[in-house]
């Protein structure tokens, strides 16, 4: 009897602990204010976009994707998660963003949140034709077709409240220099890298006051990385890629000046939109550029063997259709900052994911 009463208040505690920590996992899902996530951009956030239209920026074939749940590739350019989807799952909204060009989606999944990017975008109207991908003007004209779609099933002021409890994440840039300026002589007649860099702000600024007339009121923007630290940019602009493979400063030096001048305009723009009626409503800097300097610098600290070349290939230039099924691929990613010569890893995704989280939280919960 006694053991019986032994065993039976030894698995009553059980239960009671396992409640216990259930109720608090619900809890802490749900601090999340967050109704949705809407993510705008390139390569760093399309999670598959680019599968269902004609260009050759895409990923959806092998090695892309191997460390993802299901082993498959979707069209994300990692081995794994983006950091979009890290932030989704954190905030309680779903494990993963889907693309919204996908048409097998439900009605829950496009509710929750999607991406409208695509790989080989950027805010300069020349840089997705070099790509044929998708504008971004065409993910705000996809976004604004998405809300109106969403209108017919909640009303406008249900949906308008949805809008404005919603994360909006806009990752875009890199391609603006890299594909489109620094290799092509088209903008550099008309532009100096500096004049080239307000002209690109300029679009952003149109875009950011698009999503705000539209119902966004918690906009992250994320700035630049270090340029030229990417591996395929060591390969094209270094003496001896080969044997010398460290970060080319002069395109970090740009991504730095363009970040700064970037925070500032964010900054202004936040207090031109603050109003009574806004509460909680803000614009965030997302800095990716610190953290990669970090991971770079400081790769034995976070784990990384290899931070200057891709998993994929020789990973000095490999990328989208050149890294493929009869690549070469490392035998463990997780010791690579970046997957391809262009692209992080989900680990290095990850990294950067927390280093921002602080931000995030009080983006959305604010």
């Amino acid at each position: 009897m006694e053991t019986f009463a032994t065993h039976s208040l030894f698995s009553f505690g059980h239960i009671f602990m396992l409640s216990l920590l259930c109720f608090m996992v619900r809890i802490e899902a749900s601090k999340s204010k967050a109704s949705a996530i809407y993510v705008f951009g390139d390569s760093t956030v399309d999670p598959g976009n680019n599968n269902y239209i004609n260009t050759a920026f895409k990923s959806d074939f092998p090695p892309y994707g191997r460390d993802l749940a299901n082993k498959s590739p979707t069209g994300r350019f990692s081995n794994g998660k983006l950091g979009t989807d890290f932030i989704a799952s954190y905030l309680g909204l779903k494990e993963l963003v889907p693309p919204y060009l996908d048409p097998n989606l439900s009605d829950e999944e496009l509710m929750t949140g999607v991406s409208f990017a695509s790989a080989g975008s950027g805010f300069d109207p020349l840089t997705p034709t070099l790509g044929n991908v998708v504008p971004i003007s065409k993910q705000m004209e996809y976004f604004k077709q998405y809300k109106k779609r969403l209108e017919t099933k909640l009303g406008r002021q249900r949906t308008e409240n949805h809008m404005n409890n919603a994360l909006f994440f806009i990752s875009a840039g890199t391609n603006d220099f890299v594909i489109n300026y620094f290799t092509l002589p088209i903008r550099r007649k008309s532009y100096d890298v500096v004049t080239y860099g307000h002209f690109l702000l300029q679009k952003v600024k149109d875009f950011i006051q698009n999503l705000w007339t539209e119902g966004a009121r918690k906009i992250a923007f994320v700035g630049l990385p270090p340029m030229g630290c990417l591996p395929i940019m060591i390969t094209f602009n270094s003496n001896n890629a080969l044997l010398e493979r460290s970060c080319v400063d002069k395109y970090s030096v740009v991504a730095r000046q363009h970040n700064m001048v970037l925070q500032h305009e964010l900054f202004l723009m936040q207090l031109n939109f603050s109003n009574p009626h806004d509460h909680g409503a803000k614009i965030s800097y997302i800095d990716i550029y610190g953290p990669l300097v970090n991971m770079i610098q400081g790769h034995g600290n976070f784990g990384f063997d290899e931070v200057d070349r891709g998993c994929c290939g020789s990973g000095f230039i490999e990328a989208t259709f050149m890294c493929n099924r009869i690549s070469h691929v490392c035998s463990d990613p997780s010791k690579y900052v970046f997957w391809d010569s262009i692209h992080p890893t989900e680990k290095a995704y990850h990294n950067l994911f927390v280093a921002n989280r602080h931000i995030l939280d009080a983006l959305v919960n604010g």
